[in-house]
């Protein structure tokens, strides 16, 4: 056992680079293909109108522009010494290949700026897609993130995500055969999902060995379809200590060597609805560095499961 009892994605870089490096969130304007290619349909039952992403994001500025805003609040609050630009918003392979290429040149033209990492869906990774991505890998620090949420067909439908799990393995399996880095997206706590179907994701992705995960926590926003569920009484949702459980439960059963990006989520304070808790993000973090400690227990420490 490691004095963390898992792999941190930010220990990974401040390794690999020597220094701090943080993320910086951009909106490249692109829209969906869950939201008919636009940006106003409802799309997955979670998603707010303005899509993921980080609050902040100058939305309509230039990718440049957009950057070195983040530059001067990252080296402020976090004495970070280079930076990820993380397309993060909407579906950031839905776009002419073209189009792609300029702004994620932009992007990398940014001083400071020593990698990317995409945020994506299955469904939009077709063979030029690829083509293009593997070039980003082969040039500068590449991620590619893929958001599943969950690999239950039923869940699936249930939260609108417009794929199924086939969907999903089938472009893992291309994007692996091309060399790249991939960080997927889960969230605990969807919609009639029990603790078994939960650790079942787990289990796959432990036999999938992703290179690294997200773990969200599932929670409501003003303003979307989630939220109208949640106000009729139908969505139950996870207490802090439920959720803490789950995920050591979860990274136990993960590969010892699969990065760990994030612990959980949290939604923007004057949007959320629930859960409140999750507003003390700090709190629930250390709530899951002493669950650690408590068991005792660490990343891999069940895998493979009997």
């Amino acid at each position: 056992m490691q004095d963390r009892p898992y792999l941190l994605f930010s220990d990974h870089l401040k390794e690999l680079f020597g220094c701090r490096i943080h993320k910086i969130s951009v909106d490249a304007g692109w829209g969906c293909p869950n939201r008919g290619g636009t940006r106003h349909l409802p799309g997955c039952l979670f998603c707010s109108p303005e899509g993921s992403g980080a609050a902040g994001i100058k939305r309509g500025a230039s990718i440049r522009d957009q950057i070195e805003d983040g530059k001067e609040v990252m080296v402020r609050k976090y004495k970070a010494a280079a930076f990820l630009a993380y397309f993060q918003s909407f579906t950031n392979t839905f776009a002419p290949v073209s189009e792609l290429r300029a702004r994620f040149d932009e992007a990398l033209s940014v001083p400071g700026v020593v990698g990317l990492a995409i945020g994506t869906r299955p469904d939009c990774l077709g063979g030029e897609v690829l083509d293009l991505l593997e070039e980003y890998h082969r040039r500068s620090y590449f991620w590619l993130e893929l958001g599943l949420q969950s690999i239950h067909d039923r869940t699936l439908s249930l939260i609108r995500r417009g794929h199924d799990y086939r969907t999903f393995l089938e472009a893992f399996q291309a994007v692996k055969k091309r060399g790249l880095r991939v960080c997927v997206h889960v969230i605990l706590g969807l919609p009639e999902e029990d603790r078994a179907m939960m650790l079942q994701t787990a289990a796959e992705m432990a036999r999938l060995q992703v290179d690294g995960i997200k773990i969200h926590l599932l929670h409501v926003l003003q303003e979307t379809p989630l939220a109208e569920l949640f106000h009729d009484g139908g969505l139950r949702i996870l207490g802090q200590e439920e959720y803490v459980g789950l995920a050591v439960d979860f990274i136990e059963r993960l590969h010892p060597a699969t990065l760990i990006h994030r612990l959980t989520g949290d939604g923007p304070r004057d949007r959320l609805l629930a859960p409140l808790w999750s507003l003390n993000k700090w709190e629930v973090i250390n709530a899951i560095h002493d669950e650690f400690r408590r068991r005792p227990t660490w990343q891999g420490r069940l895998y493979p499961e009997k």
